[in-house]
């Protein structure tokens, strides 16, 4: 008996090893895309100061991008919030994304939530074969959401998301004697959150556990003959807060986050016609490689967030993907300042290996929660 934890240890020194040495064949380098991948960026600085993670953190005003579910769980009876990211800020200036979000609370158990997301790419010359300028468009994306959340119990709470996506890259241009029109697609998102308070090392806690579903939706196509998935995709996640004292409190948050849509080069991608509830349940034993390949497909999210006193935040994080499948590795920082119902939050990210288009970018957001402002003015009083 005494031998069993060496035989795990080796056990599970040879699942990293494969991990590490799989695929050296044509399977190798085996990225997943979709169509409107801006659907799964970070649109806040706070998550974007935390590695990307934020389905169970504890709930804001951007919850409807995280975890809809924990709108339920939000203390205010109304609130608002926008952010703006400059993407590739690095080689041009036009490309931005902006985002819009709000809650409305009905009463103790109900909230409708929305949000609006545009992402706009600047001017493109549209050229012929000899690099005459056909014709210049403004190509954009964006998609509006709505969702309803509820508490189930003290501690568990869920929400469903409708949204409607459109993207117009090619403004009609002809490409290959094919016309192109607009992409459209509808989708949902399916998520729940539970937390429940603890005691830890003789400091009182919160645990919160989240789940969400989402941009479980029809195909994109641009063209008559062919259609592409969007982004459906699977994020879970656990966070501890920590009351240090009266005025300091700590958060650790894990995400982890997995593409539900068909890994390229498998039997599944053959196979044009594949509906989105085969792709939602097989994407899970499709990749070409394998159980390892699968695992390569999950990618990880690790954050940590300071408070003092509830007015001021220090952030940091880091988000890790295998280098089979798109190598994004970067550190992230940031900070946040609560102030009379408002908080203004900033990020910063530092890439280890390939170059990413929010490297060296200060983003900020801002948000307004009627909650914060009740304290504020019951404090004054």
């Amino acid at each position: 008996m005494k031998k069993l934890p060496i035989y795990l240890i080796l056990f599970l020194a040879a699942i990293a090893f494969a991990g590490n040495t799989y695929g050296q064949d044509k399977y190798d380098y085996n990225p997943i895309q979709t169509v409107v991948p801006w659907l799964t960026i970070a649109p806040d600085s706070r998550a974007g100061a935390i590695g990307d993670a934020g389905v169970a953190t504890t709930p804001d005003i951007y919850s409807m991008h995280w975890n809809p579910a924990k709108f339920a769980f939000i203390d205010g009876k109304y609130g608002t919030a926008i952010s703006y990211i400059p993407w590739l800020r690095a080689m041009v200036n036009d490309i931005n994304i902006a985002y819009l979000s709000g809650y409305y609370r009905f009463d103790k158990k109900q909230v409708l939530s929305a949000s609006l997301i545009y992402s706009s790419y600047g001017k493109i010359d549209f050229t012929d074969q000899t690099g005459a300028v056909q014709l210049v468009v403004n190509p954009n994306e964006w998609s509006a959401d709505v969702a309803y959340s509820r508490l189930f119990s003290d501690n568990f709470s869920g929400g469903v998301a409708f949204r409607f996506i459109y993207s117009n890259l090619t403004h009609g241009y002809q490409i290959d004697g094919e016309d192109t029109k607009p992409g459209l697609s509808i989708a949902a998102d399916i998520s729940g959150y539970y937390h429940k308070e603890i005691d830890m090392f003789g400091k009182q806690s919160l645990l919160a556990l989240g789940g969400n579903i989402s941009n479980i939706g029809s195909k994109m196509s641009y063209t008559e003959t062919y259609s592409d998935f969007i982004p459906m995709n699977l994020r879970l996640g656990t966070a501890l807060t920590l009351d240090l004292d009266r005025f300091n409190k700590i958060m650790l948050t894990i995400d982890l986050n997995k593409l539900l849509v068909p890994t390229p080069d498998s039997t599944l991608t053959e196979d044009k016609n594949i509906s989105v509830p085969e792709a939602l349940f097989t994407s899970f034993a499709d990749a070409p490689g394998g159980f390892i390949e699968e695992l390569h497909e999950i990618t990880y999210s690790y954050g940590a967030e300071y408070w003092y006193n509830n007015i001021f935040a220090l952030r940091g994080g880091y988000f890790h993907e295998n280098a089979y499948k798109g190598k994004r590795q970067y550190f992230t920082a940031g900070a946040g300042f609560r102030m009379s119902g408002f908080t203004i939050d900033f990020s910063y990210l530092m890439p280890l290996t390939l170059n990413h288009p929010l490297a060296r970018t200060l983003r900020f957001s801002l948000s307004f929660d009627s909650s914060a402002l009740r304290k504020v003015t019951q404090a004054a009083r």
